[in-house]
């Protein structure tokens, strides 16, 4: 699969500082366009199994007679592998029952990012100065916020914050199960970038923190990754955190130049408002003085007349 679009990509993940165990996993394989990030859900053995298993199996589907088919059938195809194996695993040992993870699988195919997400985990895309969420979640507290009834900061501070009614693991799944895989498709501009990662960042930074600290961006994008988990940290760090962020190979000229535009905008408006203010104060005042001139100066010439008169 050639790219059209290169990129540069980077990771960092972290336990947190409360959890004694990382249950996140991740995988990227720049030479294909493909990127994961998985968050384990069960406990520590059982998120673990769950969260490598799903990357195992992933990239063997991929990897391995992968390349046939359309990037969503391969998306659905992989998950799907994954979820079932996971399944069969837990069943297979009474330690790991219940074990399953969420995740965010995408697929740069040519000028297009092919998105399969399961859960919570996320995908933001940034381009000219602004940050938007492709994924939705897959939770009571996320549909709440993509609807609009929760706001960012209510939705990041909920207590049912981290349920999740979708998974990879807990049952049997078909690739075309309607509630299973979402697909989200989107352009993949060069002046653009997308970041993974587990809900232990998205739950700790508002979207605005992430973009801020995104177009930081100087050419390394693994440092990008490393400032988003520190500053999880930083905030908290209640859960595992992953950072799994991808670069256009124009992002960092993109984000300089849609904030320039953004900033001189605001000026130029500004400076015509106020340039526009004081035409008016001016017009107001000079208006009113010839008109006060012309009555005193119109006074005066009748008083005169009046006193030739009079006298």
């Amino acid at each position: 699969m050639a790219a059209a679009v290169q990129w540069r990509s980077g990771v960092a993940t972290d336990t947190g500082l409360v959890r004694v165990s990382n249950e996140d996993r991740y995988w990227i394989d720049d030479d294909r366009g493909v990127f994961l990030v998985v968050d384990g859900v069960g406990g520590h053995a059982a998120g673990e199994t769950a969260a490598e298993t799903a990357v195992e199996v992933i990239r063997e589907q991929l990897r391995d007679g992968g390349e046939t088919g359309g990037a969503e059938d391969r998306v659905r195809r992989a998950i799907t592998a994954a979820n079932n194996r996971i399944y069969e695993i837990a069943r297979a040992s009474e330690g790991l029952r219940g074990m399953a993870c969420v995740l965010t699988l995408a697929i740069v195919d040519a000028r297009e990012l092919v998105i399969g997400h399961v859960g919570d985990s996320r995908l933001y895309l940034i381009w000219n100065g602004a940050i938007r969420k492709l994924t939705p979640d897959h939770s009571p507290v996320g549909e709440g916020e993509d609807a609009g009834e929760l706001t960012e900061e209510q939705a990041m501070l909920h207590p049912r914050r981290n349920e999740v009614f979708r998974d990879v693991g807990t049952r049997p799944r078909a690739a075309d199960d309607d509630a299973f895989i979402e697909i989200r498709r989107c352009h993949f501009k060069p002046e653009a970038a997308f970041l993974l990662c587990s809900d232990g960042l998205s739950d700790a930074l508002p979207s605005a923190a992430i973009r801020d600290i995104v177009e930081r961006y100087q050419g390394d994008a693994e440092r990008v990754a490393r400032d988003l988990v520190e500053a999880a940290n930083e905030a908290g760090g209640r859960d595992n955190i992953t950072a799994l962020f991808v670069a256009g190979s124009e992002f960092q000229i993109g984000a300089r130049e849609a904030r320039a535009r953004h900033s001189t905008t605001r000026v130029r408006t500004a400076v015509a408002a106020s340039g526009a203010a004081s035409g008016t104060l001016r017009w107001i005042f000079t208006g009113r003085l010839a008109f006060l001139c012309y009555g005193l100066l119109l006074g005066m010439l009748l008083a005169a007349a009046l006193h030739a008169v009079r006298g």
